[in-house]
C-alpha cells in the first residue's frame, strides 16, 4: 500500500511512498524463495510510484549477476532464457512482470531473455509482444493447434533455443499436462513455469479433481464417484488416482448410468470429464431422459469419461486462485 504522512511540509517523505513486496520466485521447481524487501518510492505528477535509484544501486550492488542471486539463496539453477509459449496481452505481462522483478530485484533489466513465438498473423499486425522479446521465432499460422498449443512444436523450439524453462500463458496448451511431461524428457530437461504434469491432469480433470477434493474431507455433492478416496491423500510428494479407481467413480455403459443415477437421485446432470465451454454436459429431470443425454454427451466429447452428479440449483460459481 502507498500513502504519504500528512501535516509534514519539510518532510522529505511527504514526496515518497511506502512500499512492501512480497516476490515469490520458483527455480527449477524444487526451490522457492520468499523475498521481503520495504522499499522508498517516489511519486511522479500521475500519482504513480518509480523505485528511487537509491534502492536500484543498493539491489545491482548487492546482486553481481542473476547467477549470484540464484546460488545465493540456495537455488541449483538458473533460469535465464525464457520461452514465451503464447501471444497476445499473456505473452505482454509475462515478458514486462518478469523485467520489472529484474530491474527492482537487481537492478539488471536484462536479466532474462525473452524468445517468443509468433505466427504471420501475429507479425503482420507487429503484436506489442513482438516488440517486447529479444528473440523471435516464427511458427504455422491457422488454429492454434499449428502453433501455440502444439506441444511437439513448443518442446522443438524450446531445445533448438536453448532455452531453460517455458511460460505458456493461459489458454493454448497451458493447461495440456502433456506439455510439462514432455519438457521434463527434452535434452536440457527445460523447466515448465507452471504445475507439474501430474498435479495439472488431476486437477484439470473433473472425476480426477472431485476424487482428490472428497478424499481431503471437502464436502461434495452427490455423484456417481461418491465414497471413492484415495489412501494416500496425505502423502503430497505422491498423489495419484489409479486407474481402477478413476473407472470405479465413472459410468462406463447406459446400464452404469442408470444404476448410478437411481443412487445419485433426479434431477441430475451428466458430465463429460473433459467437457468445456457448454459441451459436454445435460440436465436430466428423469429417468426416463437419461439415455438420450449420456448419448449426446458421449458424442459430443468423443473418448472422455463420463460421470453423473446431482443437480444444484441457485448455487453460486466462486474460483479460488492456488499457487501449485
Amino acid at each position: 500500500c502507498l500513502w504519504s504522512d500528512e501535516g509534514a511540509a519539510d518532510d522529505p517523505r511527504t514526496k515518497i511512498g511506502h512500499a512492501e513486496w512480497i516476490n515469490l520466485i520458483a527455480f527449477a521447481g524444487d526451490i522457492l524463495i520468499d523475498s521481503y524487501s520495504i522499499r522508498f518510492q517516489k511519486m511522479d505528477t500521475r500519482g504513480q510510484s518509480t523505485t528511487t535509484s537509491e534502492s536500484l544501486e543498493e539491489n545491482s550492488r548487492r546482486w553481481t549477476s542473476l547467477t549470484h542471486y540464484v546460488h545465493f539463496h540456495g537455488g541449483n539453477r538458473v533460469i535465464s532464457r525464457v520461452l514465451v509459449a503464447s501471444n497476445g496481452i499473456a505473452a505482454v505481462k509475462c515478458i514486462r512482470s518478469m523485467r520489472k522483478w529484474a530491474y527492482s530485484e537487481l537492478g539488471i533489466e536484462n536479466a532474462l531473455q525473452f524468445i517468443c513465438m509468433a505466427t504471420p498473423e501475429d507479425l503482420a499486425a507487429n503484436a506489442e509482444y513482438i516488440l517486447l522479446a529479444d528473440e523471435v521465432t516464427e511458427v504455422p499460422g491457422g488454429p492454434n493447434n499449428n502453433n501455440y498449443a502444439n506441444v511437439e512444436l513448443i518442446a522443438d523450439i524450446a531445445e533448438r533455443k536453448n532455452v531453460d524453462a517455458v511460460w505458456a500463458g493461459w489458454g493454448h496448451a497451458s493447461e495440456n499436462p502433456q506439455l510439462p511431461h514432455r519438457l521434463s524428457r527434452t535434452s536440457r530437461q527445460v523447466v515448465f513455469l507452471g504445475p507439474g504434469a501430474q498435479a495439472m491432469h488431476d486437477l484439470g480433470d473433473k472425476i480426477g479433481s472431485t476424487i482428490i477434493a472428497q478424499s481431503a474431507g471437502v464436502p461434495c455433492i452427490a455423484w456417481s464417484g461418491s465414497g471413492v478416496v484415495l489412501d494416500n491423500i496425505h502423502d503430497r510428494a505422491n498423489v495419484a488416482i489409479p486407474d481402477e479407481l478413476y473407472k470405479s467413480a465413472c459410468v462406463l455403459t447406459l446400464d452404469d448410468a442408470l444404476r448410478a443415477g437411481d443412487t445419485v437421485g433426479y434431477p441430475l446432470m451428466v458430465k463429460a470429464s473433459e467437457g468445456g465451454g457448454g459441451k459436454g454436459i445435460r440436465k436430466v429431470l428423469s429417468r426416463e431422459e437419461l439415455p438420450a443425454a449420456y448419448a449426446q454427451v458421449q458424442a459430443e466429447v468423443l473418448g472422455s469419461p463420463v460421470f453423473l452428479m446431482r443437480l444444484f440449483a441457485g448455487g453460486r460459481h466462486l474460483e479460488v486462485q492456488i499457487l501449485a
